[in-house]
């Protein structure tokens, strides 16, 4: 499996020197992409990526082989414009204008419903650094790139911070580097790296770690076996970020109120609290799965779709479950773990050892105290238990016995299924449903 990462390199002490540059390539890139829209008829029949820029080239660049293209004033407008950098602009141009002519025959295709999509001649791209044409690596923290000043193209010899370097020579020895491209990132420049990896992904499905992503405990793990058996328990909850964001999104509220209609100073500061914990529960989760040598890692495929209510709504909608899957996956992927997802209903509504639905909120404890706790739940035994830590094991149950399942032939499976009837509805099979078909699989 191929896998790509970047990494980005601060520039170190060089802030307006580039601007110059990104400008052309971006005025170079509205050009290229009135150009290839025009002509799309004939480049949507080329089936190759590679042959699509080379014919666009010959269209717009005059060369001793090629002296009378179709459009003549590009090279008037980008003298002495570098060649690679111009077939990246035209890389970017066919991708750009593939993805808007797709969306338009999409909309004529459902009844032209709704304003039609437009072709956006204004983006906010950035230049790709091809090896050996616009960029040299000089040493491990010094390198050049061919940018424009002073009228001309000339090679900037730039420092590269040590630390991210580092980082890169600790992670990424033995990955492909491929190209990297050039970056503005507030005030200051970076090389944003990119990197290959080909890793084979495991077929061991022996161990698995069961993941709840909530909104108090970011994640709640559970390391699990196949048969049913709970290795290890974890929850990762980070205080001083989430009590940050909410603090921010308290003066955010107050500011409103106020009649400040817009705070993106504001929101930024919660933007960036909140990426803080999306990252650490990612990192926290892959930890956790290496330390127990997990072949698996299973969530619940969350999908809120539609207009979400209640006095939670904020809440929700700040919750990353989705940055926090994505990232998962690409750090699982890099030490051969698979990533894997089952149905969510009822992973929390009903109780791990098959007593049914539990009762979370306020309710009287065996004990006869009242509670008023929503992160615990009383079962139908009796039993008080941790709602996430319950959800996890589900989870995990779930995934097992979909695996399970699906290797059996259509007479076996049926077999089973009269043994344990609850195995016949998934979004209901919990722990118990686990430990009871590997008895009967076991006999």
């Amino acid at each position: 499996m191929e896998i790509i990462t970047s990494y980005k390199v601060r520039i170190v002490g060089m802030n307006n020197i580039f601007n110059d540059t990104l400008e052309i390539y971006r005025s170079l890139l509205a050009y290229l992409i009135n150009t290839t829209n025009t002509e799309w008829e004939d480049i949507k029949e080329i089936p190759s990526s590679e042959y699509r820029v080379n014919y666009i080239e010959k269209l717009i660049h005059r060369t001793i082989k090629n002296p009378n293209p179709k459009y003549t004033d590009l090279d008037t407008i980008f003298f002495k414009l570098p060649s690679y950098l111009r077939r990246a602009a035209i890389s970017s141009a066919v991708g750009i204008v593939s993805s808007f002519n797709s969306n338009h025959k999409n909309w004529e295709t459902k009844g032209k419903k709704g304003q039609p999509p437009r072709l956006q001649l204004k983006h906010y791209n950035f230049p790709a650094m091809y090896k050996g044409n616009t960029f040299v690596k000089t040493g491990l923290y010094t390198a050049k790139i061919k940018i424009f000043h002073k009228n001309d193209w000339v090679w900037l010899d730039v420092q590269l911070r040590k630390s991210d370097m580092d980082y890169i020579l600790r992670h990424k020895m033995n990955s492909k580097e491929m190209s990297a491209t050039l970056e503005k990132k507030g005030k200051a420049w970076c090389l944003r790296f990119a990197f290959k990896d080909n890793k084979k992904l495991t077929n061991r499905k022996k161990v698995i770690l069961g993941v709840d992503l909530g909104e108090k405990n970011s994640a709640t793990c559970s390391v699990m076996r196949s048969d049913g058996t709970i290795v290890a328990r974890r929850m990762f909850r980070f205080p001083i970020e989430q009590d940050r964001m909410e603090r921010m999104l308290n003066v955010i509220k107050k500011a409103q109120q106020n009649g400040a209609r817009q705070t993106p100073k504001l929101w930024a500061f919660a933007n960036n609290y909140n990426k803080s914990v999306t990252e650490k529960t990612a990192n926290a989760i892959v930890g956790f799965a290496k330390e127990y040598h997990c072949n698996v890692i299973v969530f619940e495929y969350l999908d809120m779709k539609g207009k979400i209510g209640g006095s939670k709504r904020q809440k929700l909608h700040l919750w990353r479950k989705k940055g926090v899957f994505g990232i998962v996956t690409t750090k699982a992927h890099l030490f051969g773990m698979r990533v894997a997802r089952v149905c969510a209903w009822n992973t929390s509504k009903l109780a791990f050892d098959g007593s049914g639905e539990v009762k979370r909120g306020k309710y009287t404890s065996k004990k006869g105290i009242e509670r008023n706790n929503y992160s615990m739940c009383l079962f139908q035994s009796g039993k008080e238990y941790h709602c996430d830590l319950n959800a996890s094991y589900n989870i995990g149950a779930r995934y097992y016995i979909r695996e399970f399942l699906k290797t059996l032939p259509a007479t076996a499976r049926l077999a089973v299924e009269a043994k344990v009837p609850r195995l016949a509805k998934r979004t209901t099979c919990v722990l118990s449903d686990l430990l009871s078909l590997y008895a009967a699989l076991a006999a």
